[in-house]
């Protein structure tokens, strides 16, 4: 054996080492997120065991209105996409009813605060997204009674 065979035997048997002493993940539980308490400017707020359900993210959307328009962003089909998780966190993606809507930096903000008011909430993300594009079709029946779009 050459100085070079043992150079690279010694780089073999390390890597080996190496790849070995990795840890394995054995399942789900492994990948969870732990529960932590967070600060607030009142004082420490221990976490929740309660995840908010559907129903409540979608009544605290239904308060966010557009100011040009007197019916709520959920009913005019503005929610594209509610993700609860487990730890308690919140993802929404909706839309605009126009690229240069003049409330465009206010709706998904108005969106972020009411749902981070549900209890059991723990963080919420607002994803403004374009496709598909809006259209008066996603719009419920009490929407379109409400702006006489029959």
């Amino acid at each position: 054996m050459t100085e070079s065979d043992t150079i690279h035997t010694e780089a073999a048997t390390s890597a080996e080492t190496q790849t070995t002493s990795e840890p394995v993940a054995t399942g789900p539980a492994d990948t969870a997120t732990p529960k932590v308490a967070h600060w607030t400017p009142e004082g420490e707020v221990a976490p929740t065991t309660d995840v908010p359900s559907e129903d409540a993210v979608i009544e605290a959307i239904s308060t966010v209105h557009d100011p040009e328009i007197p019916v709520n962003i959920y009913e005019l089909g503005l929610i594209y996409a509610i993700e609860l998780h487990d730890d308690g966190r919140v993802k929404v993606e909706m839309t605009l009813t126009a690229p240069n809507c003049p409330s465009a930096q206010e709706l998904p903000a108005a969106v972020k605060d009411a749902v981070e008011k549900i209890p059991g909430v723990t963080s919420a993300d607002v994803d403004v997204v374009w496709d598909p594009p809006w259209d008066m079709s996603r719009m419920s029946d009490e929407a379109r009674l409400a702006l006489n779009m029959f």
